[in-house]
């Protein structure tokens, strides 16, 4: 629970801390001490989340580095660059071909006229 340190060490140090500041001040003493550790907990977790994105980012200006000096080498031999394949549209089906059929034959938007 407290590392290297028995029970009967912990026990001393209680008695200790008891004589040295007293049974009114040792509550307020542990409270603030668990308030300064979980502060220190709180600090620390947020140093590694923010030192983790860093790295994160990081590794995605390597990969636009990269992604640059490839581009750069391309252009300088005179390679065409190949644009990003694109999604094919859908197929045209025999309903949708049907809809837009009568759309272009009603000249008011969709609905037949009469005459």
């Amino acid at each position: 629970m407290f590392g290297s340190l028995g029970g009967s060490e912990v026990i001393f140090l209680f008695i200790l801390a008891l004589l040295l500041f007293g049974p009114r001040r040792l509550p307020e003493i542990g409270r603030t001490l668990g308030k300064a550790i979980g502060e220190f907990r709180k600090a620390t977790q947020d140093f590694r989340v923010s030192l983790e994105r860093e790295v994160e980012l990081d590794k995605f200006k390597d990969a636009a580095r990269t992604l640059e000096s490839t581009i750069a080498t391309s252009l300088a031999r005179g390679a065409p660059i190949e644009p990003a394949a694109t999604t094919p549209p859908p197929p045209v089906t025999s309903d949708s071909a049907a809809s837009a059929a009568s759309e272009a034959a009603a000249p008011d938007g969709g609905s037949p006229s009469r005459t």
